[in-house]
């Protein structure tokens, strides 16, 4: 198993800057792929990170059997993560950014864990340890690709359901009626942190399965 850092985020905090952008994390991914020289791939995609799944796979066709979204974006050819959430969170993120984060940073704000589900004191405490501010290029980067590799793969949506989060009803209701495995588990958007036994099986499962 493998668990890459994107640019600017967790330990990679210190390459954070205003050019850093959704190209960048798309290279970040695919060349973990490539110089490991890893097949046979099942790619998971969490939250904004499903926004990169169409460049990725494009770009790693013959390398990926599968893919799967834990509570992840599904943006297509030509959007931003912006395009696929509703408005009030752009207008919230940007204000953030304008008021403590330069202009260009979402800073880490308390506000975040509520609307991610996050009510046990001692998990919110690790994680206002552990997060990093994300850049307002990040949302705004518009990804272009072509549908048909990813498509031609198995595909599972694993939706959360306690709570829910309201901007992610675009992205469940294109998985539904695009033909994906839709799962369940009732979580809160940071799942693997909430419930991690639950996800690890839902995963194995949807492996096993081959998707």
């Amino acid at each position: 198993m493998w668990a890459p850092t994107l640019t600017g985020q967790g330990e990679r905090v210190h390459l954070l800057t205003p050019q850093t952008s959704v190209h960048t994390h798309i290279e970040d991914i695919v060349n973990v792929v490539n110089y490991n020289d890893l097949d046979d791939l099942v790619m998971v995609f969490h939250s904004y990170a499903g926004g990169l799944a169409g460049p990725i796979v494009e770009h790693l066709e013959t390398r990926v059997r599968a893919i799967v979204f834990a509570g992840a974006f599904l943006q297509y050819p030509g959007e931003s993560n912006f395009d696929v959430e509703p408005e009030s969170s752009r207008t919230m993120f940007e204000a953030l950014a304008t008021d403590s984060g330069d202009g260009w940073r979402i800073p880490v704000a308390d506000g975040l864990l509520d609307r991610w589900g996050i009510t046990d004191p001692a998990l919110a405490a690790e994680l206002r340890r552990k997060l990093t501010d994300f850049s307002l290029t990040f949302s705004r980067g518009v990804v272009d690709y072509d549908p048909a590799p990813m498509e031609a793969l198995p595909r599972t949506y694993i939706e959360h359901t306690a709570p829910p989060l309201a901007p992610l009803a675009l992205s469940i209701e294109r998985a539904r009626t695009g033909g994906w495995t839709m799962r369940e588990i009732a979580t809160g958007h940071d799942m693997m942190l909430t419930d991690p036994q639950g996800t690890a099986r839902l995963l194995l499962e949807t492996a096993s399965a081959g998707a």
